[in-house]
């Protein structure tokens, strides 16, 4: 089997965690509706340990790498985070949480007041949900699968 997206683990190897590996479902590209019109599309890094995000919106374009930071003799962070780099020079953290159907990613910190919450639908293929930003602004959001 020649799949680029496996690596060999060894002792040394860390396995991608239980939290990394349920973001397999986003693996494939999106076309999303709502409040933002466009697509994204989602691939694993080898090794499986980063999950990457490439945004193709009508008013962002970037990309977002999700995992579990671990810094220089530290240990790996608990919750899934990311950055994202958008084409306007912006970066923004992300925390991201999946918790069943339901998909949690919150703006900075989890528990954060501006998040998107997002539900699978029964074949995975749909994803619905919507923004809230402090103070009460936010947008729907619908993503379906188009490829793979």
């Amino acid at each position: 089997m020649n799949d680029t997206t496996q690596t060999q683990q060894t002792p040394e190897t860390p396995v991608p965690s239980e939290q990394m590996r349920a973001l397999d479902r986003l693996v494939g590209t999106w076309k999303v509706e709502g409040g933002a019109v466009g697509t994204t599309r989602y691939e694993w890094m080898p090794g499986r340990h980063f999950l990457l995000q490439h945004v193709e919106l009508e008013n962002s374009k970037g990309i977002e790498v999700i995992g579990h930071e671990h810094p220089f003799f530290g240990e790996r962070s608990e919750d899934v985070k990311s950055r994202y780099y958008g084409n306007g020079g912006e970066t923004f953290d992300y925390v991201y949480e999946l918790e069943g159907d339901v998909l949690t990613i919150w703006g900075g910190e989890k528990g954060s007041p501006a998040f998107y919450r997002g539900t699978f639908s029964a074949d995975g293929n749909t994803l619905t949900g919507s923004w809230t930003y402090p103070g009460g602004g936010g947008y729907d959001s619908v993503s379906t699968r188009v490829a793979g």
